[in-house]
This record gives structure tokens, sequence and C-alpha cells, in this order.
């Protein structure tokens, strides 16, 4: 069994936050997906809140404090990252962004990442797509296919069924990418095999 390290990044900004919230999910599911994959996980919390007055601090001095460069070294060396961001102006929130501005831009590459956002009205849906995806694909990053937004209603009741499936099915994604296991099952294409000749696939057939 291989013990993977799950870094979640929560850029809320209360406490408690609907932001956490999800977060915690994503992180459940993930660790249960794994799990059931056969692998087991620990999960690391970094809460940009907590590190905003430092964030700061390294972009005026280019220094990061002790407890900031923690929170990097936890993110940049984990399995897997889980990023959540509040949507501010129908974009991530500038503590969001200054965290992985101070990150070196090579630090991330090839790291599976689960994009999440959460925010007060639907009509910021798209957030995860046209603003987050893009900010990863920079950092050549691999988010994985799923990003998961909450609005609001979606908490209501304890929460709705689709935010459940999407927590869930994007968890699953991600355990599939950490795992080195295909996302999904696909069926096999004989005629991409070169070594069998045509007319041994019309037998086939």
């Amino acid at each position: 069994m291989t013990t993977r390290t799950i870094a979640v990044v929560s850029a809320g900004l209360s406490n408690p936050s609907s932001t956490r919230l999800l977060a915690d999910r994503l992180a459940t599911a993930t660790v249960e997906a794994l799990r059931a994959r056969g692998d087991d996980a620990t999960v690391e919390v970094v809460e940009l809140r907590e590190h905003a007055r430092g964030l700061a601090d390294d972009l005026t001095t280019g220094f990061a404090n002790p407890e900031l460069q923690a929170a990097i070294d936890t993110v940049v060396g984990a399995d897997a990252v889980i990023a959540v961001t509040p949507v501010f102006s129908a974009s991530y929130s500038g503590l969001f962004k200054t965290f992985f501005d101070v990150i070196d831009s090579d630090a991330l590459i090839g790291t599976p990442v689960l994009l999440a956002a959460t925010a007060g009205t639907a009509r910021h849906s798209l957030v995860v797509e046209f603003a987050m995806r893009p900010l990863f694909a920079y950092l050549r990053a691999v988010p994985v296919p799923t990003g998961v937004f909450a609005a609001g209603e979606d908490w209501a009741g304890g929460g709705s069924t689709a935010l459940a499936d999407r927590v869930d099915r994007a968890a699953g994604e991600l355990a599939d990418t950490v795992g080195g296991r295909p996302a999904a099952t696909r069926p096999v294409d004989p005629f991409a095999d070169p070594t069998t000749s045509f007319e041994e696939l019309l037998k086939g057939s």
C-alpha cells in the first residue's frame, strides 16, 4: 500500500467558510477514493488567510517567512493538490492568486490538481473553467477533468445531491491520476494494433 500526500489549499477568508467546507469534503472523498484503489492518504491543509501578511511581504521583499515557506513546501511536495477559492469579481480571489504567484512557476509541473470554487450565486459557475484552469495550465500542473463549483443553494439541507455527485466524480478522477490509473475505461481499438494485418482484423470481425 502506497501512502499519498494530498495538499489542500483553501482561500476562504471567514472561519468557518463554505470554501473550507468544500475543501474538506473534497479531501475526504479523495482519501476514500484512494483507499478504494488500494492506496492510503494523508491530508495537509493550507489556510491562506493565515498567510495573508506573509504573502504581501513575500511580494515586496522576495522572501517567504518560515510559516509561509512551510506552506509552500507542503504544496510543492504533495502527490496531489486540491485548490479551492471563493469567487471575487467573477474570478479567483487575490489571496489565492498571490499564493500561486509566489510559488516557483516550475514547482507544480505534472502535479495532479482538483480545482474547486465557491460563490453566493450560480452565475459564477464557469469560474473554474475560465479562470482557474488557465492558471494551472500555465503552471503546467495536471487539473482533473471535473471541476467543482458550489453556490449558496448547494448547501441547503446539508448539501445537494448534484454537488455530492460532482465531489465524488472529481475525487475519483484525482485518485485515478495520482495512482497512475486511467480516469476512464476506454474500449480497445483493434485497428490501432500495427502488428495485426488487415485481413486478420477482418476475420476477427
